[in-house]
């Protein structure tokens, strides 16, 4: 039986798809032109920065403050909830979902990586790619330069030191470090 959906009915449902298919392409190209009109706006276009970003992610809760700049490829896959804090250069590659809870603090240069391509070397230079959701819980800290990889969940109230590289899920209530990340202690 042949696979007749779209590339984006594949790509969202965590399938291997391609991402030079002309409608992921409008996609990836309408976010990029959303990341630069925010990322050249003033902090002091606050109600213009807060029309932007609404217009770019799928949801934005109140209180959100996202400083520029800021690089996603679709936009429409990431959540971001209430009075959450991102600082400078964010990097969401929102292949598949991305949801930021509640009173959530990343620090600068962190990347939140859904995307992931296949290990076999034919696949990937038929430029074939899938992705897995990333869930950030609520009241989390992410370090500066911090890297969330594909398919990672991060309970509520954990500490991610700076740096870190999030391999696997980690528990709520617990600090981690290093690359590859781990616990070094529970709250």
């Amino acid at each position: 039986m042949t696979d007749t959906r779209s590339q984006r009915e594949r790509m969202l449902a965590g399938d291997e798809y391609l991402a030079s298919d002309p409608e992921l392409q409008k996609e990836n190209r309408r976010a990029i032109e959303l990341c630069e009109q925010y990322n050249s706006t003033s902090v002091t276009e606050r109600h213009e920065r807060e029309r932007i970003l609404k217009k770019l992610l799928g949801s934005v809760g109140e209180g959100v403050e996202v400083r520029a700049p800021l690089h996603c490829d679709y936009g429409f896959q990431t959540h971001i909830g209430a009075r959450s804090f991102a600082n400078f250069n964010l990097v969401l590659l929102d292949v598949a979902k991305i949801t930021i809870g509640e009173d959530v603090q990343i620090g600068p240069n962190v990347q939140l990586l859904t995307a992931t391509h296949p290990l076999d070397a034919e696949r990937r230079r038929a430029k074939f790619e899938s992705a897995k959701p990333i869930v950030i819980g609520n009241n989390v800290w992410l370090g500066g330069g911090a890297i969330v990889c594909p398919g990672v969940t991060i309970g509520d109230n954990t500490v991610v030191g700076a740096g870190a590289v999030v391999v696997e899920d980690l528990p709520a209530n617990v600090v981690a470090v290093g690359n590859p990340a781990r616990v070094i202690r529970t709250q």
